[in-house]
């Protein structure tokens, strides 16, 4: 099989891409990155030298290397490329639209156009909007995205849908909850609060701290896509969820408890606009069908990506230059006074 990943270098496509290479070895697997601040080629380093690996440095938008790639013949996408994080949307949505939107139609028009086996397209449980208290996200949940982001991932999904019912693109759509794990860019809740406990630093949490997400460990993810890329149904969509409902203060004291620092260091800052109180997915769906179910309890899974990111400092002092330390600045140190 010769599978383009689109998104490779980042925090979930790189896991997917070393799951790929690890888990069927005579696959060919094409690596499509741009390499924006949060992609990062030190996330596939250990799977770079395996000779049916490749990674191509390019645009989703960019048509004429979209068709180039497809025009080579290609079994399966899996697409993970995408703007994610909802600040960043807040404050440039239309970069999101451009890439979440109109990247990803380049990609079904290509698929459309040349052909593909399957479509396998990453999207989110943000779409879904916010929850009450009681309740979990179906499949059959109405898309009532509240922010730049979520909004240009629904949109994206739309697309999806109209590729696959119009031009009989073979897709699929799956809707994760919050990933966690190792990689992942320290924009995040849980690596930006690991890294800020391992200096001392404060803990920016937006308003009371008691906005509830699923956490789903990120090789749990992959699991779920693998088995959605080889056993899913074509139009279909499937949610994947952790069933690890966490307040975002319950998980940061955790994060705290775990490395014996202070609460003092808790800061509660004005909270983002629109910001979604609760996301709880039913993945009834994917396991009874797919056979899917996560292996990572959230304590065992938290502990385990705080060892990485203690023992992993030289990737973290890496990461936090550049572009990254100008948007943290931007977007906390107005607000802890930093």
């Amino acid at each position: 099989m010769k599978v383009l990943v689109t998104g490779g270098a980042g925090f979930i496509g790189s896991h997917f891409v070393r799951h790929l290479v690890r888990q069927y070895p005579a696959y060919r697997v094409i690596n499509l990155d741009a390499l924006t601040y949060a992609g990062n080629l030190e996330n596939v380093k250990d799977v770079e030298a395996h000779p049916k690996y490749t990674f191509v440095k390019g645009s989703i938008t960019d048509r004429a290397l979209v068709g180039r790639l497809f025009q080579e013949g290609l079994d399966a996408v899996v697409h993970f490329a995408a703007e994610s994080h909802v600040d960043r949307s807040i404050k440039d949505p239309g970069r999101f639209l451009d890439t979440n939107v109109m990247g990803t139609q380049v990609l079904l028009e290509a698929a459309a156009q040349y052909g593909v086996g399957v479509f396998v397209h990453i999207s989110t449980d943000e779409v879904y909007g916010t929850l009450g208290p009681e309740g979990y996200f179906t499949e059959d949940s109405p898309l009532m995205p509240n922010s730049p982001y979520s909004a240009s991932k629904a949109a994206s999904d739309l697309l999806v849908r109209a590729y696959h019912e119009t031009y009989g693109v073979p897709a699929r759509i799956t809707r994760c909850s919050n990933n966690y794990g190792p990689y992942q860019f320290p924009e995040k809740l849980i690596p930006l609060m690991i890294m800020n406990a391992l200096k001392y630093q404060p803990l920016p949490v937006y308003g009371d701290g008691m906005n509830v997400r699923d956490w789903l460990h990120v090789e749990d993810h992959c699991l779920a896509i693998d088995l959605v890329l080889h056993r899913g149904v074509n139009g279909e969509v499937y949610n994947i969820g952790g069933n690890n409902e966490r307040t975002n203060l319950d998980v940061v004291r955790a994060i705290l408890a775990v490395l014996d620092r202070p609460e003092s260091l808790i800061r509660f800052v004005q909270d983002r606009p629109g910001h979604d109180r609760r996301y709880a997915i039913d993945a009834t769906k994917i396991r009874t069908r797919l056979g899917w179910a996560p292996h990572y309890a959230f304590e065992d899974g938290l502990r385990q990506t705080i060892e990485w990111y203690v023992d992993h400092q030289d990737w973290c002092q890496r990461v936090l230059t550049g572009e990254y330390m100008h948007y943290y600045q931007q977007q906390y140190g107005s607000r802890l006074g930093v």
